[in-house]
């Protein structure tokens, strides 16, 4: 097998924390990087030798300020996109149950909506695919 078959593969945990009111929280893309001002579900990149839900626990602390314990993130859906020369992989958790008040600790703004108006909502296209999954979710 060629050591160079493809692009370098990019592994990102999400997380759609859902409301006891059947919304979600979403977090806006602060200017200056990639995709700003777009709407995503909060997360980030696995760092090596992390599992998912180990990778989604410490970005919800580093992000949001939220304690939550890997028992309570459900697997839900994921997307792949190629992303430039790098393939992303988004793996998506549904979450219900978190200690702590979401604050935007690396966001520009956070919003709970309800999962159809998503769809109004600019977001990555890799996010877009996701809308559908979570409304039948939730």
């Amino acid at each position: 097998m060629d050591e160079d078959s493809g692009p370098l593969m990019l592994p990102v945990v999400a997380v759609a924390l859902v409301d006891a009111d059947g919304r979600v929280l979403l977090q806006q893309r602060p200017p200056g990087r990639s995709m700003a001002g777009l709407w995503e579900f909060p997360g980030g990149k696995m760092e090596a030798g992390e599992t998912p839900e180990a990778a989604l626990i410490r970005e919800l602390r580093e992000e949001l300020g939220l304690d939550v314990e890997a028992a309570c993130l459900a697997p839900a859906t994921f997307a792949s996109a190629a992303l430039g020369d790098r393939h992303l992989l988004l793996l998506l958790y549904a979450c219900r149950k978190w200690r702590g008040q979401p604050r935007p600790l690396h966001a520009t703004a956070l919003r709970w909506v309800r999962p159809v108006e998503m769809h109004g909502l600019p977001m990555p296209p890799a996010d877009r695919p996701m809308i559908g999954l979570i409304e039948a979710l939730i």
